[in-house]
């Protein structure tokens, strides 16, 4: 009798436990999403007032002496909108954030979104493209080394991705450009020295893909081989931690196989941290690598921070700040509800 009656109290808590989980994870997604509202908002308060707190007048530094009479100096305030009050500047600048409008660059005489949506392909190419292969290519050799933990091949690409990963990105493109674009000695250049494509071919054509493939080989590989570290490094230790589970000895006393043991027990587990450093990598893509860029001459988010710095264009340098930014909010709330999702324990 008293397991009959036992028996509708259990299957009630158990039929109420995954409506408590799902309950869970959407306050742990809501807290989430509304600290990532408060950094964006956060963000624009810092956009707004840290190209305002420069010394000097913006209109004669923009005008680098061009605007000599009161009457050019009034038009350029009025322009762009510095005859308002501080407060009606923000609370103008929002209202146009809101409606995509970033404002004009003087450098390029365009609309300061027009501008980022034409760099932001070359970035995406460049730095999405070296960000997936040093994920896929780091994970494995971390899974590698880990599992085979103080074996010759761990001992070769712990040493050789921490060294890769202590060389200057631009110091490490000059010298595959030295190699492998100008030539050494007997050995002949191959691939092409800086650019996206080539100026007698067609982007948009398959002649025009392949050659702006060619052009990104160089300047990908730079970036993958200096962010290798990152991941294979992260995912090496995760496993290494996980191998003293016990979890772990009783697949082993089941009777499974090593490899079997790693793949569909160790790895997922030890996945987790490196999700997340995936994820959040993927949020500095639109920010693009700076140095590598300018060495290569990739017509980037990267490149363009350069120019609109040797200006300076503020506007163009508002505009760079608020996108890149943004992503890396984004991707932080991507890997946070990731990790929640992944792993229960993080929600509480």
């Amino acid at each position: 009798m008293t397991v009959a009656a036992a028996d509708p109290a259990a299957a009630a808590a158990e039929a109420a436990q995954p409506r408590r989980r799902r309950s869970g994870y959407g306050r742990y997604a809501g807290v989430k999403v509304l600290g990532a509202l408060g950094s964006l908002l956060f963000m624009l308060v810092v956009n707004f007032f840290l190209f305002r707190v420069l010394p000097g007048d913006p209109a004669r530094t923009l005008g680098r002496g061009r605007l000599s009479t009161p009457e050019q100096l009034e038009e350029f305030n009025r322009t762009y909108g510095l005859d308002q009050g501080l407060g009606e500047q923000f609370l103008t600048f929002l209202k146009n954030t809101l409606q995509g409008d970033l404002g004009y660059s003087i450098l390029y005489h365009k609309n300061v979104s027009d501008i980022l949506v034409e760099r932001l392909w070359p970035t995406l190419l460049l730095v999405g493209g070296s960000t997936v292969l040093a994920a896929v290519i780091g994970i494995w050799l971390g899974i590698r080394a880990g599992w085979d933990r103080s074996s010759r091949f761990d001992r070769f690409t712990t040493g050789g991705s921490l060294t890769l990963y202590s060389m200057p990105e631009w110091w490490l493109g000059l010298l595959l450009i030295a190699a492998f674009a100008v030539g050494i000695g007997p050995l002949p250049g191959i691939f092409p020295t800086g650019g996206l494509h080539s100026v007698d071919v067609d982007p948009t054509s398959l002649q025009g893909v392949l050659d702006t493939l060619w052009h990104l080989v160089l300047p990908v590989t730079t970036l993958t081989l200096a962010y290798l570290a990152d991941y294979a490094l992260i995912m090496r230790s995760s496993l290494i931690d996980e191998l003293r589970s016990d979890y772990l000895t009783t697949a082993r006393a089941k009777g499974l196989r090593d490899a079997r043991v790693r793949d569909k027990h160790a790895v997922p587990n030890a996945l987790l941290p490196t999700t997340t450093v995936v994820s959040l990598n993927f949020g500095f893509v639109v920010a693009g690598a700076i140095t590598v860029e300018t060495v290569f001459s990739i017509p980037g988010l990267g490149l363009l921070t350069t120019e609109a710095l040797a200006v300076p264009d503020y506007w163009l340098l508002q505009g760079i700040f608020m996108l890149s930014s943004a992503t890396v909010i984004a991707a932080n709330l991507g890997a946070n509800l990731l990790y929640g999702w992944l792993d229960p324990r993080v929600r509480t």
